[in-house]
């Protein structure tokens, strides 16, 4: 007897591919996953293979097929989600004619910082694309890869987006869907077509890049595909969308008011709205997610990686030296940090900062330094919390997600620095929910991404210590206060 039937979501994401199989109910009941290198050779190099990820994907998708069949779910539709802000150039074949650069590369620094030093300009295109200028944008690698490196764009007849690469062999079309796009840096917000004067900036024309289309639109699996994974020919494919978007959607933080907020190596808060546009300050990003639904927030580059290297600099296992700052009081008896090891993009979109301790005395030790990396990172947060409350978008729910919340003190840390309860969506399925909800809703499965969202529920709350929550809030202009002084200091 058939089961009930499946979307199957694939998340192409920066070092795996991950297959989620689940049903309209928005329970995840299967994931399978590939992983593959990023190649770091080169300085600030940041790469992946595109056909490598491509392989990756439909033998993940074959496995989780394999797996539908095997328990009698019929599949609906496939769905995709992705790492924004990646970039791969095509020759005249649709092969790819350069490696896919990820959003973690940093070779085009001293264009973003050129871009960034004209001022007004760089606000312009901030404030027109929603996309800040900074080294993650696809617009800043572009105006790199065309103004100093011929060498590896000679063969480059298109440009495009990872996914797109990917989407192409599934549906021989050349699609982007305005969800990706929108963090491209070279779509207009207000039109949700190729914005003149980004593309001019990135060195391209708009016939270079892919046609636009909804992130609900979709399109039928190609037969060479179908075969492959075993699936049917014609199966709708769902165009689907950027992965920060899409974790709004997977985590159930799309009414108003509701962020999402994620930690891993790096760290992300957005909250959704109904309209585009960031604050007057140019500290946030603003991305689509589909129905006329919007994101804005903004990315850390420096999430748990900073408790990963203090673990690795005292030669003691990551969970112990964790549980050492958990002991240590909120404030980490006077020590302060930041926590800036990888530069740092929101609010600040400085990827040349470096970290600095503040306040160290001969009593503290590896656990009050850990404590003040840990709040570091949550000040951080929270600045970008306020970021958004400055933008207009309310924040007064926090759900999260993300392989740092293992350890209690990043909860309890950052609880503190937002003053709010973090609810726990831990088991949602993340950004790969969010395409399998996105397809539900193309299918007509739900009639808004607010209903399907509202499946979505948190497993466990966190609740700030009010007296934490003080301290936190007291020294948080002292953050920014020492990062005004320190950003232009150069040892």
């Amino acid at each position: 007897m058939s089961h009930p039937p499946v979307v199957l979501g694939i998340d192409l994401g920066t070092t795996a591919t991950k297959v989620v199989a689940a049903g309209s109910d928005a329970h995840v009941l299967h994931q399978t996953e590939r992983r593959y290198p990023l190649r770091t050779e080169a300085p600030g190099e940041a790469t992946q293979n595109a056909v490598q990820v491509r392989d990756a994907a439909i033998e993940a998708l074959a496995e989780c097929v394999a797996w539908a069949k095997e328990h009698d779910h019929p599949v609906a539709a496939l769905s995709f989600s992705t790492s924004m802000h990646t970039l791969v150039g095509l020759d005249s074949a649709g092969a790819p004619a350069t490696r896919s650069f990820n959003w973690a590369d940093t070779q085009a620094a001293e264009v973003a910082a050129r871009l960034r030093s004209e001022g007004d300009a760089a606000a312009a295109l901030h404030r027109a694309t929603g996309t800040p200028v900074h080294t993650q944008s696809v617009m800043v690698k572009l105006a790199w890869l065309t103004g100093s490196r011929p060498d590896l764009t000679r063969d480059v007849v298109r440009w495009c987006a990872l996914k797109d690469f990917v989407v192409a062999d599934f549906v021989g079309g050349f699609v982007t869907e305005y969800s990706l796009s929108s963090g491209s840096g070279l779509q207009d917000m207000a039109t949700l077509q190729w914005h003149e004067p980004a593309l001019e900036v990135a060195g391209i024309r708009a016939d270079q890049l892919p046609e636009i289309h909804a992130p609900t639109d979709a399109m039928p699996l190609k037969p060479q595909v179908a075969k492959a994974v075993g699936l049917p020919d014609g199966l709708p494919v769902v165009l689907g969308g950027g992965d920060g978007p899409l974790a709004n959607l997977g985590v159930g933080a799309v009414s108003s008011g509701v962020a999402a907020l994620s930690l891993g190596t790096s760290g992300a808060l957005r909250v959704t709205r109904d309209r585009p546009g960031v604050d007057d300050r140019c500290r946030t990003f603003s991305y689509a997610m589909g129905d006329g639904l919007w994101v804005i927030g903004g990315a850390v580059s420096n999430g748990a990686v900073v408790a990963q290297w203090a673990a690795e600099s005292f030669g003691v296992d990551v969970a112990d030296l964790l549980d050492e700052a958990a002991a240590v009081p909120a404030g980490a008896n006077g020590l302060m940090a930041l926590p800036y090891l990888l530069g740092e993009r929101a609010p600040w979109w400085e990827p040349g900062l470096t970290g600095s301790f503040v306040g160290l005395r001969h009593s503290h030790g590896r656990a009050e330094m850990t404590r003040a990396l840990v709040e570091g990172v949550a000040q951080q947060l929270a600045l970008v919390r306020d970021a958004v409350a400055d933008s207009g978008a309310e924040v007064r729910a926090v759900r999260v997600t993300g392989g740092g919340f293992r350890s209690r003190v990043w909860a309890d840390a950052i609880a503190a620095a937002l003053d709010l309860d973090l609810e726990l969506a831990e088991g949602s399925g993340g950004s790969g929910l969010g395409a399998v909800l996105l397809a539900w809703r193309a299918l007509g499965e739900f009639d808004s991404l607010e209903r399907a969202a509202e499946l979505v529920t948190p497993e466990n709350k966190v609740s700030p210590d009010p007296a934490a929550a003080r301290e936190m809030a007291r020294r948080r202009p002292l953050t920014e206060q020492l990062h005004a002084t320190l950003r232009d200091l150069e040892l």
